[in-house]
């Protein structure tokens, strides 16, 4: 089912504000800054078994705990860092995901020296497959699985099929020239 069908059904009304607000402003977008790509990925590994709707609650507090998702600063953590996010109750306290944060904030300062930006690696290697994403992730960074790497990239405009074409925010997004509009239906 479509994120812009799922989000008709539900209720109550704050919670229906809460995603129609990411649907409606940030679902499917493509975003051109490596710190804030990199923040939509700490949220997406975030989500891993719990409700979007969770980690969209938690998004001040995710931005304020870990330096406004800035990769040069999170990269440079240290142990007393991560006792602090295990420590902060306004995040999700996962040792796998707040370690997954700190090593993928490294991992990407290596694509940028070697690509340029994390937006650029990105760009490199699209387009693919979900599959071929999925491979490449999990080899790239630290919990990485499948449906995170499915929403990652439809989230951020490098796979097709966040908004069903009837839904009125898909022009939008067109608008906006994600990288899946110029490759073939994957």
């Amino acid at each position: 089912m479509s994120y812009c069908l799922a989000i008709e059904g539900m209720q109550p009304e704050s919670r229906k504000e809460l995603h129609k607000n990411y649907h409606d402003n940030y679902y499917g977008f493509p975003i051109h800054d490596d710190n804030e790509l990199f923040g939509r990925l700490i949220l997406e590994i975030n989500q891993a078994g719990l409700s979007w709707e969770t980690v969209l609650k938690k998004e001040g507090s995710f931005r304020k705990a870990y330096d406004n998702f800035n990769i040069q600063k999170i990269a440079a953590y240290t142990e007393e860092d991560r006792e602090r996010l295990l420590n902060d109750s306004g995040i999700i306290r996962n040792k796998l995901k707040v370690n997954a944060a700190i090593e993928n904030a490294r991992t990407i300062l290596e694509l940028q020296k070697e690509f340029g930006s994390f937006e650029k690696w990105l760009e490199h290697h699209h387009p693919k497959t979900l599959q071929e994403w999925m491979k490449l992730f999990k080899k790239t960074f630290k919990f990485t699985g499948g449906e995170i790497v499915n929403e990652f990239l439809m989230s951020t405009g490098y796979l097709k099929g966040a908004h069903h074409e009837t839904c009125p925010i898909h022009s939008k997004v067109l608008a906006q020239k994600p990288l899946w509009k110029g490759s073939l239906d994957q």
